[in-house]
């Protein structure tokens, strides 16, 4: 088993691509399978795996018309679970972003990760013994695919070998300008309606799901959004046309991370039995963010990237930041018009918004521990992991029924659901929220149900090995 990804905790990380990919292979490691994860060997690997060292010698990749050589390295310090491989050219990598630097995105992206892609698929022929399955996620690997599939060489090496394609989040493709066909050594000849155009574009996961056995998404009623047109993306009718060879399976958590019984990163520890202590998290979150320590006032919490995706516009023009007792605390960094709203709104209400921009595992642990609800009120979410955590930690939802959450969060009993993408909405659900919050008898039922939840990832790796058989029999269809 290799997956290729552009992100990996804690290597690589911008969102939940990293936790996800991570989860996945820990959990097939655990179940006896060899996990093989390969990923660009960036400056913030640098930073997180102390002792790299070498494996194998320094290869030429061919992409295009260039030549390049590359290295591969693995974390010495990492003695179970994968086998993680990190592919090394520092002109490619060695910067101080992963996709963007200075708010723009950096412009010889589909030439780095066509280089990684390459360079992987001649790593696992170097270093991954016996029969291999490709998992590639999103569309930074998916050109692996596209190359293994029609490059005559590689057609022939990797004959046989089951090709998955994960999307994780549709809303990023990799377009790009039919220039980049030459120059990544794209064949002219997919660059057609069935697999690499799109609106005269190149579209990288377009090519990743035309070439792929088969392909996943990262929650059931995600997979069913992007066969729409107001869901796909733009890629509805290649989703549609795929039928039972593209599904949704829900991603999980890592529980003994996310447990606050056992959770070393929060003020106190409770369970479900017991959740005295989380008053003393609720005291300490009230502490990091500067706001008053009350004890009945209800904390709403939001952990993400300040980006539209995410609720900000709906946020923001709801009334329940400006006029609640209550408090709003945000942790997270994104776009700086949402963050200039976010300090207006606290410079005119300090005892009750506050944020923080810098985004660290400790303090999302000490939100989510101390919270009472957590804001989840997407535009779009294909999966979601932190209302998962969040329920573990007996904090509510306040979610838009879409994707993951609307698989994960059951109305009215872990949280409250609402449909429109709009500020009354959204107000309406925290309204509801607010009458269970204010009545204990109400509230903590809510609470004990919540925490109960398992959203581990034994369930959703065992529909992964169905997958994977499936996806062995379509590449091997003469057994």
């Amino acid at each position: 088993m290799v997956h290729l990804t552009a992100e990996y905790t804690p290597y690589a990380r911008t969102g939940g691509l990293a936790e996800a990919v991570r989860g996945l292979a820990t959990i097939q490691t655990k179940q006896g399978i060899s996990v093989v994860v390969m990923i660009p060997l960036y400056r913030t690997v640098r930073s997180a795996a102390k002792n790299l060292i070498q494996v194998g010698e320094p290869i030429t990749v061919y992409v295009g018309p260039r030549r390049e050589q590359v290295r591969f390295f693995r974390d010495a310090d990492v003695h179970s679970g994968p086998t993680i491989i990190f592919v090394d050219h520092p002109g490619y990598f060695d910067r101080e972003g992963i996709y963007v630097e200075r708010g723009a995105d950096y412009p010889d992206n589909p030439r780095r990760f066509a280089l990684f892609t390459r360079a992987a698929l001649e790593a696992i022929s170097m270093l991954v013994k016996g029969p291999v399955l490709v998992h590639a996620h999103d569309w930074h690997s998916a050109l692996a695919l596209v190359y293994m599939r029609s490059y005559g060489d590689l057609r022939q090496r990797f004959s046989g070998t089951p090709a998955i394609m994960s999307v994780h989040n549709a809303g990023y493709q990799g377009h790009f300008s039919p220039a980049v066909i030459g120059d990544l050594g794209i064949p002219p000849e997919t660059f057609n309606y069935h697999q690499l155009e799109w609106y005269g574009k190149v579209n990288l996961l377009k090519g990743g799901l035309a070439f792929c056995d088969l392909a996943v998404t990262v929650s059931p009623s995600h997979a069913d959004e992007l066969r729409t047109p107001e869901g796909g993306f733009g890629l509805h009718s290649v989703f549609t046309s795929m039928g039972d060879r593209f599904q949704g399976i829900t991603n999980g958590i890592d529980q003994s991370i996310w447990n606050p019984a056992t959770d070393t990163q929060i003020a106190a520890n409770f369970t479900r039995r017991d959740t005295s202590s989380k008053a003393t998290c609720k005291a300490a979150l009230q502490r990091t963010f500067g706001l008053p320590q009350r004890k009945r006032v209800p904390i709403f919490g939001m952990c993400s990237r300040l980006v539209k995706q995410k609720g900000f516009d709906i946020i923001l023009a709801s009334g329940a930041l400006n006029v609640l007792d209550a408090q709003f605390v945000f942790l997270g960094a994104g776009d700086e018009r949402y963050k200039a709203q976010l300090r207006s709104i606290a410079a005119r209400r300090p005892q009750h918004v506050s944020s923080e921009f810098t985004f660290t595992d400790n303090v999302e642990h000490r939100l989510i521990a101390g919270c009472d609800l957590l804001l989840m009120p997407s535009e779009y979410e294909p999966c979601g992991l932190t209302q998962m955590r969040a329920q573990r930690y007996g904090a509510l939802i306040i979610g838009r029924r879409v994707g993951g959450i609307s698989d994960t969060v059951h109305d009215d009993a872990t949280g409250f659901l609402f449909d429109a993408f709009t500020p009354g909405a959204f107000d309406q659900a925290i309204g509801r929220s607010l009458q269970r919050y204010q009545d204990q008898e109400a509230w903590v039922p809510r609470m004990y149900e919540a925490m109960g939840r398992d959203f581990g990832w034994e369930s959703s790796a065992s529909r992964y090995v169905q997958l994977y058989r499936r996806a062995l029999a379509a590449a091997n269809p003469q057994h």
